[in-house]
């Protein structure tokens, strides 16, 4: 049985540049980088130096603090720098890929006849793990841990996100597989939206199912926890990207580590936004090449406008990224009486445009913030976004305040950063919200170990 769950709160924000249904394939070639900052909560250890040849499925890092916790190799190649930074701290490490691909064997397995020590065992082994996160904090989870549960959110509601379907589209099996596996660690729980209701993925065995119905943030696996099973103080519940579990079911069927994903290339100054079978780690340069409508004025965004990392055409894919966008930067604009003109093409919220007269239209936004930070207006303007039972404006000001137990008793344990992408787009106080959730978290964190 399917069970609906409605969430009125929230904000769609319609952006012009959505991908269209269309797959292309990309060439492996050229150099590939994978960064441990994708993988946060990860005091990386590198296993590989320069000149060293590695196959796909190759760990090229491990975790200092669990070394069976490990990031490999997404192609095979040679490793032809090991980045590093102040204090050297581990950056990236890149990999000329070979013109043919070589992968490690794993071994094919039959999840029916596996334990939940052997599915983790192969998980870490070949690197998937590093994809599993872990709530509360909202880093790479601990193996030694036994979750209460594992939720997958199987769409996205963030604006010019990658649109699940068209990655699940010949992956049934794999997907099945992926879903089979993590049950045998915990019980797992699917959550869909109302489009995904009558596909193939409404009839997923071995997970309990709810249909998210509401406005962004409703995709976020976070506030799907809150709505269906709150976390409490003590409490571990495990996340994973929908399509990783397809990577997880290519592992055991075919006993090597794909690192293939489908990537959403979109946004308004993209060509022709349209979705591309990408390996993480690729250059953005190979990807965009050719395909933006300008080289001066965009920002290249790893991810979605309102979560993604700010990059550009020398920034490699992100591990965790499932779509690349690119919108105006908006530094080339110059608005003479900006303020006072009716702003037909500029989307709010609040109705302070003329726009809204115009109904249901996408926009083309920039990057601009239109105004600089000030002290926080206690409006409840953050609530009206986030929909979950906490109260956003009080846990923000504990945070920033560094008072634990507040933040303790706000709910700071449901929380992650990309749950106030939101209530930072509608914030009139201009303050950088994700970043001040992280940090709260990892003090919290920090001062529980």
């Amino acid at each position: 049985m399917i069970r609906t769950i409605k969430i009125k709160k929230g904000l769609d924000i319609p952006l012009m540049g959505a991908a269209s249904g269309v797959v292309k394939e990309t060439r492996v070639e050229g150099i590939y980088s994978i960064e441990p900052q994708d993988f946060y909560g990860f005091k990386p250890k590198p296993v590989v130096k320069e000149g060293d040849c590695v196959a796909a499925g190759d760990p090229l890092f491990v975790n200092k603090e669990i070394e069976s916790l490990k990031v490999v190799s997404p192609v095979s190649g040679k490793v032809v720098a090991v980045e590093r930074g102040e204090r050297r701290k581990l950056l990236s490490i890149k990999v000329e890929a070979d013109n043919v691909q070589r992968y490690k064997e794993f071994g094919t397995r039959d999840v029916t006849q596996m334990n939940c020590d052997e599915v983790k065992a192969l998980l870490l082994e070949s690197g998937l793990f590093a994809f599993v996160h872990q709530r509360p904090f909202d880093i790479v989870a601990n193996p030694g841990d036994s979750p209460r549960a594992i939720f997958v959110s199987a769409f996205n509601t963030m604006p010019l996100a990658q649109d699940f379907l068209i990655a699940y589209k010949d992956n049934e099996h794999y997907f099945q597989l992926g879903i089979n596996a993590l049950g045998r660690i915990a019980p797992v729980t699917l959550c869909l939206n109302e489009k995904e209701r009558d596909t193939e993925l409404s009839k997923t065995e071995n997970a309990e199912l709810y249909v998210i119905d509401g406005p962004n943030p409703s995709g976020n696996v976070g506030v799907q926890i809150n709505h269906i099973s709150p976390i409490n103080k003590g409490e571990i519940v495990w996340t994973i990207g929908a399509e990783e579990l397809i990577l997880i079911g290519k592992l055991l069927e075919t006993g090597k580590v794909d690192l293939t994903r489908t990537i959403a290339l979109a946004g308004s100054e993209v060509k022709e936004p349209s979705y591309f079978k990408a390996i993480i780690g690729m250059s953005l340069n190979t990807l965009l090449e050719g395909r933006l409508c300008r080289s001066q004025h965009i920002r290249i965004i790893n991810g979605n406008p309102l979560v993604g990392r700010v990059a550009g055409l020398s920034h490699y894919l992100s591990a965790r990224a499932t779509e690349v966008t690119v919108i105006p930067e908006g530094d080339d604009n110059d608005e003479v009486l900006g303020w006072i003109m009716p702003r037909l093409n500029d989307f709010s919220k609040n109705r302070s445009y003329f726009s809204w007269l115009q109904g249901k239209k996408k926009y083309n936004l920039d990057a601009r913030i239109k105004g600089g930070e000030r002290h926080i207006i206690m409006s409840g303007e953050y609530d009206r976004v986030l929909p979950m039972d906490i109260y956003a404006g009080y846990l923000i000001k504990a945070i920033l305040t560094a008072d634990l137990d507040r933040m303790e008793m706000l709910g700071i344990y449901e929380v992650a950063p990309e749950d106030f992408a939101v209530a930072e787009f509608v914030d009139s106080s201009k303050l950088e919200l994700q970043r001040i959730v992280r940090e709260g978290l990892d003090l919290l964190r920090k001062e529980l170990e």
